[in-house]
């Protein structure tokens, strides 16, 4: 088995969940909503999952009901100190050079906040393309679309020939029935829709050594 291209999620994939930084946007999620959108507090974190349930992400679902400002958003929820979260990771960046294919970062996030982690993270020169939120617009994971859209930016056209690597279940669900290769990255164990399992990005070498089998 060969691939043509590998797709990378970005947050909670390429750094680990412990980190905090994931849950801290969820925490700036929260914050916009009470703070910007005045809506009630002890409702916010019901609200945050309700759009993301129904609409991928928080944004989306607040573009739909109030028809807000894409970068305010995105600005306000990622104001953090990455710093304080993330650290260089050499060891990745070293992994991500040596598989021998295209990758690409797949995100619902923006490229703003998606180059600040790669920088951080010191693996900014380890990617061929970038797809974030704005490129997806109007779409986003999970939508069936937004694959397309991945696919159609990264020049694939069959995605049977393509690996979507991913934290969120939901999120691979689309792309397994596309034919994507699909690999989970969770410390939960295995789940159906996933073709492999690993508990960080660093194990896919040992998961996945298909992707050094390209030619």
């Amino acid at each position: 088995m060969t691939f043509e291209t590998i797709f990378f999620d970005l947050d909670a994939t390429l750094y680990a969940a412990s980190t905090g930084l994931w849950e801290a946007i969820r925490v700036r999620i929260d914050q916009y909503l009470r703070e910007v959108m005045d809506l009630p507090a002890a409702e916010t974190p019901k609200i945050r999952q309700r759009y993301y349930e129904q609409h991928g992400t928080t944004l989306r679902g607040l573009q739909i009901d109030y028809g807000i400002s894409a970068r305010h958003y995105l600005d306000y929820v990622h104001d953090l100190p990455l710093h304080e979260y993330l650290q260089p990771d050499p060891d990745l960046r070293d992994l991500l050079l040596s598989i021998p294919c295209p990758r690409w970062i797949f995100t619902n996030s923006d490229e703003p906040h998606a180059q600040r982690v790669l920088s951080v993270l010191g693996i900014e020169a380890c990617f061929d393309g970038l797809v974030d939120i704005y490129r997806l617009d109007p779409e986003c994971k999970p939508r069936p679309g937004a694959y397309h859209k991945a696919l159609a930016l990264a020049g694939v056209a069959d995605p049977k020939n393509c690996t979507f690597i991913d934290d969120a279940v939901h999120n691979l669900v689309p792309a397994k029935a596309l034919g994507f290769f699909t690999v989970l990255i969770s410390d939960n164990g295995t789940n159906p829709v996933a073709d492999r399992s690993v508990k960080t990005i660093h194990e896919i070498r040992q998961a996945v050594p298909e992707f050094w089998q390209h030619v």
